[in-house]
């Protein structure tokens, strides 16, 4: 696991330090790294350098992967800043509920505390379970926007209904909206996929065989 990190950490660094001669270098564009046209808009203060996780709570290869974004977000360099920005495609996992609900849980305040416990309550409480243990199918129904509510209160003590009247707002109605656009933009193949800089699309692949 470190040394898949160690290679992440490294493209990363290459893209965003010296990108214009990785394909002198050990990266390689369109083997390693895509450019990304148009550039996207990024969300880090000025002289920051934006390393973005595109994810979901009900994507198992993102919750495989969270040790490495957890690496990767501690090992990044001072001027460098890990964001998240949650997708919605995978619909028979349930994730626009879940890209609803990290708005939610971003707007007020408690998404970082609260990242790693939502992944939990998705693959290992159960709490949120989007697959039955027992005949390992989709959940039916899947989890609600009324227990994901629950369960951030549990972790947090934010009340169920203030979570619910925050996710069901008019500024997290736009940032979905935002969200898919991007994503689209962006060309996301699957998740997890980090984007740097709104520049770069790292390809996942090549860091798991580097």
């Amino acid at each position: 696991m470190k040394r898949v990190c160690a290679t992440l950490v490294l493209l990363v660094t290459t893209m965003y330090a010296v990108a214009g001669q990785a394909s002198q270098d050990r990266w390689i564009e369109g083997r390693d790294y895509s450019s990304l046209v148009p550039v996207q808009h990024t969300t880090v203060p000025p002289g920051k350098i934006e390393v973005m996780e595109v994810f979901s709570y009900g994507c198992i290869f993102c919750d495989k992967y969270q040790p490495i974004i957890k690496l990767l977000e501690r090992d990044l360099p001072a001027n460098a800043k890990m964001t998240f920005l949650p997708a919605s495609f995978g619909v028979s996992e349930d994730w626009p509920m879940f890209q609803r609900a990290y708005f939610a849980a971003q707007a007020l305040g408690i998404a970082d505390k609260t990242h790693q416990a939502i992944f939990d309550a998705v693959r290992k409480t159960g709490e949120l379970s989007i697959v039955d243990a027992k005949t390992n199918r989709p959940t039916s129904p899947q989890p609600s926007p009324e227990e994901a509510a629950r369960c951030y209160e549990r972790l947090t003590g934010v009340k169920s209904g203030d979570f619910l009247r925050a996710a069901h707002s008019f500024g997290v109605d736009t940032k979905i909206r935002a969200a898919d656009a991007q994503v689209i933009a962006m060309q996301i193949p699957g998740t997890p996929c980090i984007v740097v800089n709104g520049k770069y699309r790292v390809k996942m692949d090549s860091v798991k065989t580097a």
